[in-house]
């Protein structure tokens, strides 16, 4: 059995820090005289106090670093247990919901899914609207940092494939988590700045720039109106899709960036894949929808570029319904949210990096086909793929299928229509939260799916975000032997 001690305390301070960064909602509601700041200060005050106690009580268990086991069971338990204290807000005070409804929420926003069963948002206490968008941005930086140092170790999806001089962790899991986690957080803190000026020049309120600015770099999607992003004006439509694009790039190739070394952004084959894939998705859509539709062209082509940037990085704001556009652009919708952004940013679904790889391996057994007794390994960038990196990826790719469609049949069991079931766990999944089908077109909410049904959009959601293997593999006995 491995030693839970480490894990625990881990967890412990990360509750903590949890419960601490509740006050800033206390704060604010307590600013502007709303009486919902007292049961927020109670889900604080809990969420302190056990994390504190955790820690402490396994404080005895700390060491240097982590096992392979132990770096498991705390990537899972962060994005399980986090949610389970991140929802008290919800619960205790407005919206008063119930406890499916708000872990739900918290998952999606921890996750950064974006999806969401609250209604009314712009009457909702201030609290609530700013922890939303908090958990998306706390949640988009933990996935960077769960990438950056955990996942390369436990060889998940091909992410080894991207350690580098400077960030590499293999075989010694937390040593340099320090000096990753300030790096990070700096770039990350930065563009959020960034982004929030740019909102705010473009007319929002600060509170407003703030929040969106969150979601939009953390490509989470939590906004504070029902209408999502078409209530701002164009200005802030063309901002939020550049920073949706900038939020799912590798944040290693800005910290580079910042330091004088703006080559390795340029050269990475990832960035230039994505934007590229993206300005090919949207040209297609754009001429499709002037061809059969009579809107003013800016307007076409903001709503495209906007919409398919929110697709493509998983950040779930949206302008327009996609369905009006038709059939055709509901399969090139499909298409889009299951590549996702790069790995290495807060982006969820398959990423660009695996998609590529896959492609290429396609590409490989093709021209074995025509030349069997020559031997054409796969390559990313003029380099050879080994089986240690290929053979996990191509684990996840089919792996992603398969969940997607088991769950999807799934859902539709609980008694939901089947194209609602499948965009719903696509979303899920991927960690879009575009809502799309019928079930959602009455309130643009995931507020009438049964309590099932949320469950199991909710497992879809942590299975996405942890890139399946990594939960999967918890429920193996021989991951239990020492």
């Amino acid at each position: 059995m491995p030693d839970f001690g480490p894990v625990f305390h881990h967890l412990g301070l990360i509750l903590l820090a949890l419960g601490v960064a509740m006050l800033g909602p206390v704060a604010l509601d307590f600013a502007l005289a709303d009486p919902n700041w007292a049961q927020v200060f109670e889900a604080a005050i809990e969420t302190i106090l056990f994390g504190a106690l955790l820690a402490l009580a396994s404080a005895s268990g700390q060491r240097k670093g982590l096992t392979l086991q132990q770096a498991y069971l705390l990537t899972a338990a962060i994005w399980i247990f986090v949610p389970l204290f991140g929802a008290l807000p919800f619960i205790y005070g407005h919206p008063d919901v119930s406890f499916t409804d708000a872990y739900f929420e918290a998952v999606s926003g921890i996750t950064t899914t974006g999806y969401t069963v609250f209604s009314g948002l712009e009457d909702l206490p201030k609290s609530v609207v700013l922890w939303r968008g908090m958990l998306n941005w706390m949640g988009g930086l933990g996935i960077a940092f769960v990438a950056m140092i955990f996942l390369p170790v436990m060889r998940i999806g091909g992410m080894r494939y991207f350690q580098t001089e400077g960030f590499d962790t293999l075989g010694k899991v937390l040593p340099r988590a320090g000096d990753i986690a300030i790096s990070l957080l700096q770039v990350y803190a930065g563009l959020t700045v960034l982004c929030a000026l740019v909102f705010a020049l473009c007319g929002m309120s600060i509170l407003d720039a703030v929040i969106h600015a969150m979601a939009a770099i953390a490509t989470g999607g939590f906004g504070t109106y029902d209408a999502n992003f078409a209530i701002w004006s164009p200005a802030a439509q063309y901002a939020g899709t550049v920073f949706m694009l900038l939020g799912a790039m590798p944040y290693i190739r800005f910290f580079q960036l910042v330091h004088g070394q703006p080559v390795p952004l340029w050269r990475d084959l990832q960035v230039r894949a994505f934007l590229r894939w993206y300005g090919y998705f949207c040209a297609v859509m754009i001429l499709y929808r002037l061809s059969r539709e009579s809107l003013p062209v800016e307007q076409i082509l903001r709503e495209t570029t906007f919409n398919f940037a929110s697709l493509l990085t998983g950040t779930g704001f949206g302008v327009s319904a996609v369905e009006p556009w038709g059939a055709f652009a509901m399969v090139m919708a499909f298409l889009v949210g299951m590549v996702g952004g790069c790995t290495g940013s807060s982006s969820g679904a398959l990423s660009v990096f695996r998609v590529q790889a896959t492609l290429a391996a396609i590409r490989a057994a093709v021209l074995q086909l025509h030349a069997p007794h020559r031997i054409v390994p796969p390559r990313y960038g003029g380099t050879a793929l080994d089986e240690t990196t290929l053979g996990p990826l191509m684990l996840h790719v089919s792996g992603y299928i398969l969940t997607l469609g088991v769950l999807s049949v799934a859902l539709s069991m609980t008694g939901v229509d089947f194209t609602s079931s499948l965009f719903a766990i696509w979303g899920c999944l991927g960690n879009i939260g575009f809502g799309v089908g019928p079930l959602v077109a009455r309130t643009g909410t995931m507020i009438d799916f049964n309590d099932l049904a949320t469950w199991l959009m909710t497992l879809a959601m942590l299975l996405g975000r942890l890139g399946l293997l990594a939960i999967l593999v918890l429920v193996m006995p021989r991951f239990w032997r020492d």
